[in-house]
């Protein structure tokens, strides 16, 4: 059946209205990459949008070839990586657990974790606490602390209950004990929730500037968010330079009379973002199959 002249009017209105979104997202990135792969001196002059003018690697040469950065990319690499696996572990034991409903005061530790998602002690309580844990100043204070979320247990838990049980109740009458139930029928059938469960919290660890900000003094242990955010708050360009010794053979030679601040910015901004730009994509499927299904089934 073909569409009428209303109906095709509204579509074009709908794809048009879609395509400007979609342009006004793709926009500023395609800004900060021009602006990223232009000599800084040529950018600062204006009229650098969407394509460089002055062409350049030396941005991404000076950023990439920084062991701060490459340090802190090591931290962020180490902690989405722990913290995912990790917090989908965590997770996926309570929400588990939860889904028997043969379990005494099952009721009432819903209601308690429910509560704790709905309020907080605030963020002074929480700086004590885990300087009273001992967790201020290490590494383990990206991972501990998120390895629980009350939010993905309730998914999962619904995802899980939407598991056929009959399933679960003829593996135990063949002897299936609960750790052989949880890896031979939850897990493979649980595989696209997890998967976009898995995505979502890899992308907060990813992005999570304000746990370094905060809660690490220690500049070997800021994560490349953080980073990030002290180096937009620079105001000088030495703040990126430092003292590596490759970077002041490069701050004596006339090249770097092209670099400037706003360039470094830009570099390092796609540097952090494009790693998880590039995962994005592959594991986007998995969201409507994943947290959809698990969100509805209950």
């Amino acid at each position: 059946m073909r569409p009428n002249a209303a109906e095709t009017v509204i579509q074009s209105l709908i794809v048009a209205l879609l395509s400007l979104m979609c342009l006004s997202v793709l926009y500023p990135f395609l800004y900060m990459l021009a602006i990223s792969l232009n000599e800084g001196a040529d950018a600062a002059k204006g009229g650098v949008y969407l394509l460089p003018r002055a062409f350049t690697l030396l941005n991404y040469e000076i950023v990439l070839g920084n062991e701060v950065i490459r340090h802190a990319y090591l931290i962020t690499i180490a902690r989405t990586a722990a913290g995912t696996v990790s917090g989908l572990f965590v997770t996926l034991l309570v929400a588990f657990g939860l889904s028997y409903r043969g379990l005494p005061l099952r009721g009432v530790i819903l209601s308690y974790i429910l509560i704790t998602m709905l309020f907080n002690g605030g963020l002074v309580p929480y700086y004590i606490q885990l300087n009273n844990l001992g967790l201020l100043n290490t590494f383990w204070v990206y991972i501990l602390p998120g390895m629980f979320s009350v939010w993905n247990m309730f998914v999962m838990l619904k995802f899980i209950q939407g598991i056929p049980e009959a399933l679960i109740e003829s593996a135990e009458m063949d002897g299936a004990g609960p750790v052989r139930v949880l890896l031979q029928i939850i897990i493979p059938l649980s595989k696209p929730m997890l998967a976009a469960l898995g995505l979502f919290t890899a992308v907060g660890h990813w992005n999570d500037w304000f746990t370094g900000a905060f809660f690490v003094t220690d500049q070997s242990l800021i994560p490349v968010q953080t980073f990030l955010q002290q180096l937009l708050a620079a105001s000088d360009i030495s703040a990126v330079l430092g003292s590596n010794t490759n970077q002041e053979a490069l701050a004596r030679s006339s090249q770097m009379q092209n670099i400037t601040l706003m360039s470094i910015k830009m570099a390092v901004v796609m540097v952090s973002a494009l790693p998880i730009l590039c995962v994005y994509p592959f594991l986007q499927k998995y969201f409507v199959k994943g947290v959809l299904v698990g969100s509805v089934k209950g």
